[in-house]
């Protein structure tokens, strides 16, 4: 009897796994769409100009590599809490916001920080939701239940389930929302319909857990908060999980922060508090040198109007593929829609694919996207996406038939 051998072996992580099969993978035409990382037309990870301006300054500036605060520099997060709920409501008392390793940081804290409330009976994410949430909330001893989102018949939002569950959630639930860009549907709600949700939410004292991944990849970097700020005006308890990954191309830099509002009338020194205590004991303080970027980038108006300029290019091209996706598509089915491609926004899209369709076009034609009918659009360019159109429409119109793995 060894210390390990009462646990089992967990399954492969659905998307990190599907990276490992990839890279294993002998073919010469093959194309990865699981994983999250925007690509640029020529298929590579960019390097913003930005980034390497803000890199240059950093290495003349020759600032020594000390620990930083445990919360994050003080610049670094009046930056983010500005970016996220603009200058008006980021200078708020209630609200603060402390530096994390990326947004997947943030909602660990996050929930770590909800936990020792002790007042949340249940968290509830939506279905489908980034696979990462559930495992969060649970590894930090939540309930963690779905409200419908997507129906795949229509390929499109189920709305009036989604209200309906929302109300009748128990009060102080915490409910996760996709801010923009809905990972992993890629769907929306519309402006009246965040308005109905975030009055229910109030109304039911419920907590919102925004997470806020894909800031400017949708409309604009101001239009992309406006929930945020639409349901700070409730003075109501929420919780932001930001990421600088995708937005700045900094992935493997792991910069996030969180960003917390206790509500009217409370007093934020009790949460700050909790929260820089659990900073001290998962890592002491953050990593230097993302931060510093995204800080020399916000905090230059040049350099930050240049970033501004090559986020909105990175959008732009995601839109594109969209369309060319969705044309590509119509041609080879031509008794088939496929608007409801270029309806949807950000990085992802689902086109209403199986479990065996996911399996189909990774092993017969070399596309690799998850199981749960996932695909990057921004993994998408114009030397891959005929291909992939071909390969998608093939596994569409053939007749379904149980395949193996």
């Amino acid at each position: 009897m060894t210390l390990f051998s009462q646990i089992e072996a967990l399954p492969r992580d659905p998307i990190i796994g599907l990276t490992e099969l990839f890279n294993k993978d002998q073919r010469q035409q093959i194309y990865n769409l699981g994983v999250g990382v925007y690509f640029d037309k020529t298929g590579k990870v960019p390097i913003l100009e930005s980034v390497r301006i803000a890199q240059k300054n950093l290495i003349e500036k020759d600032c020594p590599k000390t620990y930083l605060p445990m919360n994050g520099t003080a610049n670094f997060c009046d930056n983010a809490k500005t970016l996220v709920l603009g200058e008006e409501i980021g200078c708020v008392d209630s609200i603060f916001t402390v530096q994390t390793l990326g947004g997947t940081g943030a909602l660990k804290l996050g929930a770590e920080l909800l936990k020792r409330t002790d007042k949340v009976p249940l968290v509830a994410i939506s279905d489908p939701s980034w696979e990462n949430h559930r495992n969060i909330f649970e590894s930090s001893g939540f309930k963690v239940v779905s409200y419908p989102y997507y129906d795949k018949k229509i390929n499109n939002l189920c709305y009036s389930d989604l209200i309906s569950t929302l109300g009748r959630l128990p009060s102080q639930s915490v409910v996760v929302l996709h801010a923009s860009c809905h990972n992993p549907t890629g769907i929306d709600l519309t402006t009246e319909q965040w308005e109905e949700v975030l009055d229910l939410v109030n109304k039911r004292n419920l907590v919102p857990f925004f997470d806020l991944a894909y800031q400017g990849f949708k409309n604009s970097l101001e239009n992309d908060r406006l929930v945020l700020e639409q349901f700070s005006k409730y003075n109501r308890p929420f919780l932001v999980a930001s990421s600088f990954s995708k937005n700045f191309s900094l992935y493997g830099e792991r910069v996030g922060a969180l960003t917390t509002s206790v509500g009217a009338g409370e007093d934020k020194n009790k949460a700050y508090s909790h929260v820089k205590n659990l900073i001290r004991g998962f890592y002491s303080t953050p990593p230097t040198y993302g931060q510093a970027i995204v800080s020399e980038i916000l905090s230059d108006n040049s350099i930050k109007n240049l970033w501004v300029s090559e986020l909105r290019t990175m959008r732009e091209r995601i839109v594109k593929m969209r369309v060319l996706l969705s044309n590509l598509l119509e041609q080879c089915i031509p008794e088939k829609s496929f608007e409801q491609i270029r309806k949807q926004n950000g990085m992802f899209s689902y086109l209403g694919l199986s479990v065996e369709d996911a399996y189909s076009l990774r092993n017969d034609y070399g596309v690799y996207i998850l199981e749960s009918g996932r695909l990057c659009i921004a993994a998408l360019n114009e030397g891959n996406i005929e291909k992939v159109a071909d390969a998608i429409s093939k596994v569409i119109s053939k007749p379904n038939e149980k395949l193996n793995k």
